[in-house]
């Protein structure tokens, strides 16, 4: 990954950071022929828009650049791919944020998902770098590296990243920091405790599989996270249409998500004990697929009547949480789960905005004060109880979607809520974890959503030991 950021600032080019409104201020301060430049252009500063400064002969001298101050992790986003190379600094009159400082480094993330694509040649190696100090360079790069990785992830098409490729990817997570790791693959499933996970996966070419990896001081707090891992979602046998499987590779996002999640609270050294179980399967079409109307048995006994086999996200997750905290697990402090699981979620809220469903008033209060810190918006929906009632089926517990489409997204988070444990604080995330269009720090493709919430929350709720090591 190229370098973002320097802590190196002399001779670092002046960035001004400005609006129309400030302009005027902001050029009677500079030199007289960087000002002047500046009048002759008949630049405004508009976010998105730049002029580059010259000084007396010509040179780069300074760089005025416009930014909205309603979207501060953004306002530099664009400028790392667009800046000639070399060191900036942003003037002292902006008082750099580090949210604008964040926002230059995910700015800085190369683009390909293909990792043995040759970033030199497409000159990722002469991105323009900010300068900051050493503390918020060992801040913010994690962040920006973790991002980087759920883009990778999503992006990746499902001919590469199947079921084992993405149990890899955990694998070596837990090898890079020396976390135990397990995998359970195909037939072995049903008798592991996986079931469901088995059933929305064997239709597929590649075998379903459960990764998991622990880490930590058995003494410590426990932190589950979970990530719903549809490599490839065709619907099942209710089956999509082609515009709804078109990007159904990015079907993994929540997978990518708690991995990347994960790598975090280690990197940081959390003091926390740490269970991430990823679920990884292909919903196919094939003689082993399921049908409407099957009826299924979780590892707890609770038999589910399939009502679409097109929500099987919900299944895979539902046997991920009783694995990680049923009756035989120690109890879980925070119990999160994150899946790309509902289109419903999308019609109420949009592309941008995360559904977050929550049995825990005071954490999910928490965490959106954190999203709201760090630029990284969540909204807060209902477990509405007696919607329940929709899911009522004449052949078993439970329904695996409501017969009508209505409130699919409190639908989905009431059927995992059957496998929460009495007690345990958990946080549901119904993402979306893509961009529908190009943005300056933003292309199109996969996108990291509620994840810099969730580490500002684990973070708050377990701060690391005062000189432990960042990075294991």
């Amino acid at each position: 990954m190229p370098q973002s950021f320097s802590t190196l600032p002399d001779g670092a080019i002046p960035l001004h950071v400005a609006a129309p409104q400030t302009l005027a201020a902001l050029l009677e301060q500079l030199p007289p022929v960087q000002a002047q430049w500046a009048r002759a252009t008949g630049f405004v500063p508009l976010p998105g828009k730049m002029l580059l400064l010259p000084d007396a002969e010509g040179a780069l001298a300074g760089v005025i650049v416009g930014a909205d101050p309603a979207q501060p992790l953004w306002q530099l986003a664009g400028l790392p791919k667009q800046l000639p190379p070399g060191r900036y600094a942003i003037t002292a009159a902006h008082n750099e944020p580090p949210l604008a400082a964040l926002g230059w480094a995910i700015g800085a993330l190369p683009a390909s998902w293909d990792d043995t694509v040759d970033d030199a040649a497409n000159g990722a190696e002469d991105l323009a770098q900010l300068v900051v100090p050493q503390a918020t360079q060992q801040t913010l790069q994690p962040l920006a590296t973790a991002i980087g990785l759920v883009r990778r992830l999503v992006n990746t098409p499902a001919n590469v990243l199947g079921p084992a490729r993405l149990s890899e990817e955990v694998r070596a997570l837990a090898q890079a920091h020396g976390a135990e790791f397990r995998e359970w693959i195909g037939d072995a499933l049903p008798d592991a405790g996986f079931p469901l996970v088995h059933a929305v996966g064997r239709a597929a070419a590649e075998a379903p599989r459960v990764a998991t990896l622990h880490w930590g001081d058995p003494a410590a707090p426990r932190v589950v996270l979970i990530g719903k891992g549809v490599c490839f979602d065709s619907g099942g046998l209710d089956i999509k249409p082609a515009q709804g499987m078109r990007w159904m590779k990015k079907d993994m996002g929540g997978a990518a998500h708690a991995i990347a999640l994960a790598q975090l609270v280690m990197q940081a050294r959390l003091p926390v004990l740490l269970t991430l179980v990823v679920p990884a399967v292909e919903n196919a079409v094939g003689a082993g697929a399921l049908r409407p109307g099957d009826v299924l048995r979780a590892a707890n006994g609770t038999s589910v009547e399939i009502e679409n086999t097109d929500a099987e996200g919900r299944l895979v997750l539902a046997d991920a949480l009783l694995h990680a905290l049923g009756e035989r697990q120690e109890s879980a402090a925070i119990a999160i789960d994150l899946a790309t699981l509902t289109g419903a979620a999308r019609v109420a809220l949009g592309p941008e905005l995360p559904a977050l469903f929550s049995n825990d008033d005071a954490l999910a209060a928490d965490l959106l004060a954190q999203a709201r810190r760090l630029a990284d918006p969540l909204w807060r929906m209902p477990l509405w109880q007696p919607y329940h009632t929709m899911l009522k089926s004449s052949f078993a517990d439970t329904q695996n979607a409501a017969a009508a489409p209505l409130a699919g997204a409190i639908t989905a988070a009431l059927f995992l809520q059957r496998f929460i444990p009495d007690g345990t604080p958990w946080l549901h995330l119904d993402l979306f974890a893509w961009n529908q269009e190009d943005r300056p720090g933003r292309p199109r493709g996969g996108e990291a959503q509620g994840l810099r919430a969730l580490f500002g929350l684990l973070s708050q709720r377990f701060p690391a030991v005062a000189g432990e090591p960042m990075h294991s």
